[in-house]
Parts: structure tokens; C-alpha cells; sequence
């Protein structure tokens, strides 16, 4: 059985997470607690000296980073398919991906939060704000991307899709974050429609074993 390092709160883990459910994989997950500082014991760094999860377990293929692990889903689970078939599509996709995961996220991650409360000393106060601008300067962007026309119901077309798996986790972090986000209507509009589906539900963070 495949096998997911993961922290409930991670908004990489949720986008793996919603892949696999839409794929239907079964998976076990195995909880790596961030504020406990588990993914630095020599243990899980022994498997994934990066310190971070995702890391999927494949019968002990052993992958990090979420945009690799999906990929790897993607080729050797084909069906149901998280990318369309077509070359300008599959481009269309990723860069939405990438929005997400290379603009917005790396900004808002948990040990860069830490290093500007801690080492730079900024308050809680000014943290929040940092965390909300770069949210919402990035969600907007995405906004402008979800209104050309490949958008159908979701993202891609009228199928959930790889984009999907990563807009969602970040939609989530907004509104836990208190940002306001209430002008991207599309943003918001294909978030409410995921969260109709079982494979989005189950994968919330609050239907993880280890949330608290």
C-alpha cells in the first residue's frame, strides 16, 4: 500500500492528499507532526533529509516535493486523468500549479513564518499581514488565469484536475489565515464546487488522523 508522510496542516500533504482521492489509491498515512519538529529527528530525516513533507512510499520508492508526487501518480496511475491529453492544456495546467506552488506557497511556509517571528523578530501582528499580502497577490493572479476560456467548472475544463489539487489547500490557508478574498469570484466559485466532492472532503485537513 502506498504510504503518505504527511501533517494535517500542510497545505503540500492536502494537495497529494486530494490527488490520491480522486484517483481512488488507497494509502495509509503516517503523521509527522511540524510543530513538534518531527520531520528533523534523525528517524524521518534519514528518509527525506529535505525535513519536509509530503513523502509518498511507493513499496519503498521513496518521493518528495507534491508536484513531483502527483506527477509520478499521474504516470503510473493514468486513470482518472489529473492532466489533459493535450500539449497546450497539460502547460496551461502546470503553470497554475506553479503559481501556486512556487509564488504563494514558499512565502507562507511554516519555517519561514517561524524565522520571521523568531530570528527577524517581527511581530505576530506583522507576520499575519506579510502572510496576507503575498496570499492575496497571488490568488488574484491565479484569478486572472481562471478567466480565460480553457476554465470550465474547475480549472481545466469540467473535470477536477492537478490545478484543482493545488488551489484548494491554498483557499483553505486563506480563510484560516483571515485573509479576504471575497472579489475572486472564480477563485471562490470552483473552490465551492470541489468541496462538493467526496475526494476533496476527505482530504480537508480536519478529516486527517492527526488534526487537532
Amino acid at each position: 500500500m502506498l504510504k503518505l508522510h504527511s501533517y494535517w496542516r500542510s497545505s503540500a500533504s492536502y494537495r497529494v492528499r486530494i490527488a490520491l482521492g480522486l484517483k481512488g489509491l488507497d494509502y495509509q498515512q503516517i503523521p509527522v507532526n511540524l510543530l513538534k519538529n518531527e520531520q528533523g529527528e534523525s528517524a524521518y530525516s534519514a528518509v527525506n533529509p529535505e525535513q519536509l513533507v509530503p513523502l509518498l512510499n511507493d513499496d519503498g520508492l521513496l518521493l518528495g516535493q507534491s508536484a513531483a508526487i502527483i506527477e509520478y501518480l499521474e504516470e503510473k496511475f493514468p486513470q482518472p486523468a489529473l492532466l489533459p491529453l493535450d500539449l497546450s492544456g497539460r502547460a496551461r495546467v502546470r503553470g497554475i500549479c506553479q503559481m501556486i506552488a512556487c509564488d504563494i506557497h514558499p512565502l507562507n511556509n511554516l519555517r519561514v513564518l517561524r524565522y520571521l517571528t523568531g530570528e527577524m523578530a517581527i511581530s505576530a501582528d506583522k507576520k499575519d499581514v506579510w502572510y496576507g499580502h503575498w496570499v492575496l497577490l497571488g490568488l488574484a493572479a491565479v484569478e486572472q488565469r481562471l478567466i480565460e476560456s480553457a476554465t470550465g467548472r474547475f480549472c481545466h475544463g469540467d473535470s477536477p484536475g492537478m490545478a484543482d489539487c493545488f488551489l484548494i489547500p491554498q483557499v483553505a490557508n486563506a480563510h484560516r489565515m483571515n485573509v479576504d478574498i471575497s472579489k475572486l469570484q472564480r477563485v471562490l466559485e470552483i473552490n465551492a464546487r470541489c468541496m462538493e466532492l467526496s475526494a476533496f472532503q476527505q482530504a480537508q485537513p480536519s478529516a486527517c488522523p492527526d488534526a487537532v
